[in-house]
């Protein structure tokens, strides 16, 4: 039975893997971490293109029938690259999330958040814009919150007092949604909640890509209809401990057995 792929930089991914999970239980997934080049937020356009088509090559050595970006830099800079240059369908982070944040909008003021390579790209922005050229968007890079979230610090003081600097323009242009641009950000919910308030909605893209995946595959006729709980594989670049360790964050359980791929 043909799987679902996913790929990511590093463990980010692993909560757009969650969602998919949740929401397609019968369907087997291939992760890949890039855990040896990590992290893609700080790597140029071609640098990331090239990671992106590597990765896809894996997956598809893996016997994938649809494959999901689930970094949002590589969903910046390669997705509208490699997307027509396979034959499985390619799915991105940013899209779906952007189509949420639009549609949640009441005051057409929305905030994106993301790593540096994200918001220089200026791609959530330009989306935006394409649905609605009447929004307002305000971008603010926050590149401490990926070592954050790795390191396990998703509350304290240290972490407030970067955030509020990272989200007062966030603040101070009086969005009333946000979209999380980064798949570690969704694990500092609560922080980014507490500093913009209750009446801000906050877009975590996850959802939304396992329901466009979802979509695609029933639209294609390539659901599982199995009704076995789906076969789960996790391979890495690099260092599978760390990652093992990792994931439990991000999946809310253990992943024991991932696979070092030595050639990606």
């Amino acid at each position: 039975m043909k799987s679902i792929g996913i790929f990511d930089s590093g463990v980010g991914g692993l909560t757009v893997a969650r969602e998919i999970i949740r929401q397609l239980p019968n369907e087997n997934i291939v992760y890949f971490g890039d855990t040896a080049r990590v992290p893609y937020g700080i790597k140029s356009r071609e640098t990331v293109v090239r990671f992106s088509i590597e990765n896809i090559l894996f997956l598809l050595k893996q016997d994938v029938k649809l494959i999901c970006v689930a970094c949002n830099t590589a969903s910046s800079f390669a997705l509208p690259v490699i997307k027509n240059n396979f034959r499985v369908p390619i799915i991105g982070v940013i899209t779906p999330g952007v189509r949420e944040a639009v549609y949640a909008s009441q005051n057409k003021r929305i905030g994106v958040i993301g790593t540096k390579g994200t918001i220089k790209s200026r791609t959530y922005e330009t989306e935006i814009k394409q649905l609605d050229p009447k929004v307002k968007v305000t971008a603010a890079a926050c590149p401490l919150f990926v070592p954050f979230v790795e390191e396990g610090w998703t509350s304290g003081d240290v972490v407030l007092s970067v955030a509020r600097s990272y989200l007062k323009p966030i603040a101070e242009a009086g969005v009333d949604t946000v979209i999380l641009g980064c798949t570690h950000y969704p694990l500092l919910k609560p922080v980014i909640q507490g500093i913009l308030g209750k009446q801000v909605t906050l877009i975590d893209s996850a959802k939304q890509v396992a329901f466009e995946v979802k979509k695609i595959l029933a639209s294609e006729d390539m659901l599982n209809r199995s009704r076995r709980s789906g076969k789960h594989k996790f391979y890495v670049s690099d260092n599978p401990e760390w990652f093992s360790s990792l994931a439990q964050r991000f999946m809310g359980r253990k992943v024991a057995d991932v696979r070092k791929v030595v050639n990606v």
